[in-house]
C-alpha cells in the first residue's frame, strides 16, 4: 500500500522504517529541511525502558504546588488563557490517582521494554551508529526518603519484567566514578543495567538515510494543513510550503494510509476531523557541553530525580536535559532555566567539561495526561496515529513503529499495550 507518514522526528522515521520493511510504498512529509530537527534534536539521549513511570503519580500535585513561583523549578506550570492547557491539567490530576498510576506504569513499561528489544534487533541487522553506550542508567539520590520511594517503585518494575537494582552510595560510585565528587551526600541509587544511551538526533538521521536506501521517499519543507474526509475515511491531505506566506502553493496528497506522527502538533491536525488526541506540549531544555581534556564527566548515563535531569555521554560531549514547563507552543530559551542546568552539572561534576562551550536548546515533548502514548487506529480505517510519547519518544520509538506496522498489516503486535482503536 501507499502510506504517508506526517512527521520526521524519531517516532515518524522509525514508523516509516518498519512500514517500508513490510513492503509498503512510504513517503515521509515534514516541514523541516531534514530529519529529527525539532523534539529529537537535542534531547536527553536515554533509552530508559525501565524508567518508564509516568509523571502523573500521587506525589505529583503537591510537588508542583511546592515549586510554583520558582523560575528554575524542575516542573513549572505557567497558566495561560488556553482551554487545552486547563483540560490537560485536570485530566493529569485524574491520572495521579494510585490506580491510574499503576495501570499507566504497566502500559508504559510494556511498550518501553518491547521497544528496547526492537532497537537492539535493528542495531544488529543494520549496524547503525549513534554514539551508543550500553552501560545502563543510574538514578542517584541525595535524599533518604526519595531513595526509599524509588526502591519501592523498583519492585513494581521488577514484577513486570524490568530490571532495577537498589545500590548503596559506594556501589553507585563504583558504577560511575564521576559521582565520587559528591559521595558525602549520596545515599544510594537505582541501577538499570539493561538501559542504554546515545544521540537520538544522529540515530534519526542515520535511520532516515537507511530508509531512503530502502525506497522511502521524503518531502522536506512541506507542512500538512488539514486532512480531508468524507465522514468515513480520509480522502486527502492539504499541504503547503511554509515559506509561501499566502499558501498559494497548496496541494493535496492522496494515498491509501495516513499516519500522524507530528508530536505536539498532532491534535491540531486531528481535532478538526473529530479524532481525540489529548496531547499538550511540555517544554524541555538541554545543555550540551564539550568535554575536551577534562576527566570528570560521567560515562554511565545518569538520572537526577530531585531536579528532573538526565546526563548522557555522547562521544566527546555531555548532554544534560530535563525540566518540564507547561507554557504553550513557544520554544524560546529561558535564561534562568538554562543556567540551572549548567549550575547543577558543575556542582555534581566540577571537571565535567568546557564551561564556555555550552549550547542550549529547548523542545516540545508531546505529552498525554497519563504519559501513555497514542499508537494505533482511529475512527477512520485509513488513518493511524503514532504520537504522544512525552519524554520517552526515543525509548518507545522502535516498538511503536513495529507495532504500528503490525496493526496496518492486520497482525497482532507482540506487546501487551492498549492500542488506540476505531
Amino acid at each position: 500500500m501507499r502510506i504517508v507518514v506526517f512527521g520526521a522526528g524519531v517516532v515518524g522515521i522509525t514508523a516509516a522504517w518498519y512500514l517500508a520493511a513490510d513492503g509498503h510504498e512510504v513517503t515521509v512529509v515534514d516541514r523541516q529541511p531534514g530529519p529529527g530537527l525539532e523534539t529529537s534534536l537535542a534531547n536527553g539521549g536515554q533509552i530508559s525502558a525501565a524508567h518508564a513511570q509516568p509523571w502523573a503519580n500521587p506525589r505529583a500535585p503537591l510537588t508542583i504546588l511546592k515549586w510554583l513561583g520558582r523560575a528554575d523549578a524542575p516542573l513549572l506550570f505557567r497558566p495561560r488563557m488556553d482551554w487545552r492547557q486547563w483540560r490537560w491539567g485536570i485530566e493529569f490530576l485524574v491520572e495521579c490517582l494510585p490506580s491510574r498510576t499503576l495501570a499507566n506504569t504497566i502500559q508504559c513499561l510494556n511498550l518501553a521494554l518491547y521497544s528496547r528489544d526492537c532497537l537492539k534487533a535493528l542495531r544488529a541487522t543494520t549496524g547503525i551508529e549513534y554514539d551508543h553506550l550500553a552501560r545502563g542508567i543510574l538514578e542517584f539520590h541525595f535524599d533518604a526518603a526519595g531513595f526509599a520511594d524509588a526502591a519501592r517503585a523498583a519492585g513494581l518494575v521488577r514484577e513486570h519484567g524490568g530490571r532495577r537494582e537498589a545500590k548503596t552510595g559506594d556501589e553507585c560510585v563504583a558504577i560511575e566514578p564521576a559521582l565520587g565528587a559528591c559521595r558525602e551526600r549520596l545515599v544510594g541509587g537505582i541501577f538499570t543495567p539493561g538501559d542504554e544511551s546515545g544521540d537520538a538526533h544522529r540515530f534519526t538521521q542515520e535511520l532516515a538515510r537507511l530508509a531512503a536506501a530502502r525506497g522511502v521517499a521524503f518531502r522536506w519543507g512541506t507542512s500538512v494543513e488539514s486532512l480531508v474526509t468524507d465522514g468515513i475515511s480520509v480522502r486527502g491531505a492539504r499541504c503547503f510550503t511554509p515559506s509561501d506566506a499566502e499558501h498559494r502553493g497548496r496541494e493535496s496528497i492522496d494515498t491509501d494510509i495516513y499516519v500522524v506522527a507530528l508530536g505536539s502538533y498532532s491534535p491540531l491536525l486531528l481535532a478538526p476531523i473529530g479524532v481525540p488526541a489529548p496531547i499538550y506540549p511540555v517544554k524541555g531544555y538541554s545543555a550540551t557541553v564539550t568535554i575536551g581534556a577534562h576527566r570528570g564527566a560521567p560515562t554511565v548515563s545518569l538520572s537526577d530525580p530531585a531536579r528532573k535531569l538526565v546526563f548522557s555521554r555522547l562521544g566527546d560531549r555531555l548532554r544534560i536535559a530535563g525540566m518540564a514547563e507547561l507554557a504553550g507552543y513557544g520554544t524560546a530559551l529561558d535564561r534562568v532555566r538554562c543556567e540551572a542546568l549548567v549550575k547543577r552539572t558543575f556542582e555534581l561534576f566540577p571537571d565535567a567539561g568546557e564551561r564556555e562551550s555550552v549550547q542550549f536548546w529547548a523542545g516540545l515533548r508531546p505529552a498525554t495526561p497519563s504519559n501513555v502514548p497514542l499508537v494505533g487506529s482511529t475512527r477512520y480505517p485509513n488513518l493511524f496515529v503514532d504520537t504522544g510519547h512525552g519524554t520517552l519518544g526515543w525509548t518507545m520509538a522502535c516498538g511503536s513503529g513495529q507495532a504500528l506496522a503490525d496493526l496496518v498489516a492486520g497482525r497482532k503486535p507482540d506487546v501487551d499495550f492498549a492500542f488506540t482503536r476505531a
